[in-house]
């Protein structure tokens, strides 16, 4: 009788066991959990701005953190990776992030390594939306790229157009090899400079290898064609280093950029070289210019304290947080957490307005947008000049 009250406790254990390990494996599925890929180089060449970026779709996470889908509500989980501002590392990156699971992806700073990684969620049928990623082949054939940035050909007629304007008649061009970035944008502004001062009016085209740190050569044939402008779209590592050069060499030509160099690192290591700069960005936070804006201002500068970063809202942080909506909008409109093809259909309808401006979607996945800023910096400080649209 023993033995078998004894067998009978052993086996209500056991059964009392699978039913504990029921139960948790119950509430795991009852989890409601969707995860966005966030895609930004952390380190590398663009590892500065790629963690403002990433700081604009956290931040975005903590006010927006979750989704209803009919009637349910859902968390939504930041999956982050760092490509590493590389493009071999930035496939493995993308690999990564749709081994994870993730709905939707966010980034990257970096058009390089954006458009490396396309064709990694495009045959893993998942959105990307990127935030700052200029470059038109970032879209161009992948009809699961999306953007909620300005293109480069229209920041670099944009740029153009400001210094035709303000008395430039000749310019020179500095653009980064091998960086698709660099060199679209200094092809963008090329063009529309050549278009409207004539074909000689771009005195010097001048390129550089990446890591490279001495410009003494390069910016010492520019002094001898003695230019109105220099436009030297680069990196937040390599600007500072161009800028000072250019000061230290006695080039008084004004020295411009683009969105890139909206980023206190340039201030800092240019120091007083860096006065006078002009570029163009997405945002300026002493003119929200929506609801969400005014709202995200305050909020984000105290965010930004938090995590030990300046005052200074990067406009880059703007626009990480405007992906996040985006895809957090696409996710609602779908109605579902899984299905990746529908939350893709979704973006494509999208329309809100965000931090940046009003957000929605042409044919071709690039934000209809038709607004720069334009910015200098003056006694230490980026300073706002003008909005510049262009027809």
């Amino acid at each position: 009788m023993k033995k078998m009250l004894a067998v009978v406790l052993v086996m209500l254990f056991v059964l009392g066991s699978f039913a504990g390990c029921g139960s948790d494996s119950a509430e795991t599925e009852d989890a409601k959990v969707i995860k966005i890929g966030v895609f930004e180089p952390v380190t590398g060449e663009n590892g500065g701005g790629g963690f403002q970026e990433v700081l604009g779709v956290r931040y975005a996470n903590t006010v927006y953190p979750t989704v209803d889908i009919d009637g349910e509500t859902y968390t939504i989980e930041l999956v982050e990776v760092d490509n590493k501002s590389d493009k071999t590392e930035a496939v493995t990156a993308a690999q990564r992030l749709i081994s994870e699971g993730v709905v939707a992806v966010i980034g990257s700073y970096g058009s390089g390594v954006s458009i490396a990684a396309g064709d990694i969620f495009a045959d893993a049928q998942v959105a990307a939306v990127g935030a700052s990623c200029t470059n038109p082949q970032v879209t161009a054939g992948n009809d699961f790229y999306f953007r909620v940035c300005f293109l480069d050909p229209f920041q670099g007629t944009v740029m153009a157009n400001y210094a035709m304007q303000n008395g430039a008649k000749t310019a020179a061009v500095i653009t980064q090899l091998g960086d698709d970035y660099s060199s679209g944008l200094g092809s963008y502004f090329v063009n529309a400079f050549k278009e409207l001062a004539g074909d000689t009016a771009i005195v010097s085209k001048q390129q550089f290898q990446t890591n490279q740190t001495d410009f003494k050569a390069i910016l010492t044939n520019i002094k001898a064609e003695n230019p109105d402008v220099i436009f030297a779209p680069s990196s937040i590592t390599t600007a500072p280093l161009l800028i000072k050069q250019a000061r230290e060499l006695g080039i008084k030509a004004t020295i411009m950029g683009g969105d890139t160099w909206e980023n206190a690192t340039i201030i800092e290591n240019a120091g007083t070289s860096a006065e006078g700069i002009v570029l163009s960005t997405f945002f300026d936070e002493a003119e929200p210019a929506t609801d969400e804006a005014a709202t995200f201002i305050p909020g984000f500068k105290t965010y930004l304290a938090d995590n030990d970063q300046g005052e200074i809202i990067p406009a880059v942080s703007a626009l990480g947080y405007d992906a996040y909506l985006a895809v957090l909008r696409a996710i609602e409109a779908a109605g579902t957490p899984t299905d990746t093809v529908a939350i893709r259909d979704a973006l494509t309808g999208v329309s809100f307005d965000g931090v940046t401006g009003a957000i929605s979607f042409n044919e071709i996945g690039d934000a209809n947008k038709d607004m720069a800023f334009i910015k200098t910096v003056e006694a230490g400080q980026f300073k706002f000049l003008q909005t510049v649209s262009v027809e």
